[in-house]
């Protein structure tokens, strides 16, 4: 048996999502979430793709993010092109997908000391 040090060790892991809820390390959110490997900035009023493009994509991009991942709920339902376009001109990649595999892509970049943000919808 083989053991490696676990490097993922003091950042913000997705543990679990669903039914309305997301679990990062031992606390659930219900609504929208912005995360990153360090921050979680939780939006419980937001429920919809829209209330969630309308913030302010300046506190994001003040997380330094290399990618951004937006989770839009049980279905992939790609954002108008202008807010996707905020980023891209930021030089920050914009990938958009279902919040379940925005959530496992998440883990994957963060656990990979990736400068990733995900805005997620349950």
């Amino acid at each position: 048996m083989r053991f490696t040090q676990d490097s993922s060790s003091g950042i913000n892991i997705i543990r679990g999502y669903g039914a309305g809820e997301l679990r990062v390390n031992d606390t659930i959110y219900r609504g929208a979430v912005i995360l990153s490997a360090s921050t979680v900035i939780a939006e419980p009023n937001i429920h919809r793709l829209d209330e969630l493009l309308a913030l302010d994509a300046s506190s994001m991009l003040a997380l330094q993010p290399e990618v951004v991942l937006l989770g839009t709920g049980a279905q992939q339902i790609f954002p108008a092109a202008s807010f996707s376009a905020q980023f891209l001109r930021a030089g920050i990649g914009f990938e958009t997908m279902d919040t379940g595999a925005a959530c496992r892509t998440f883990n994957v970049l963060a656990g990979e000391q990736r400068r990733v943000v995900a805005m997620l919808l349950l």
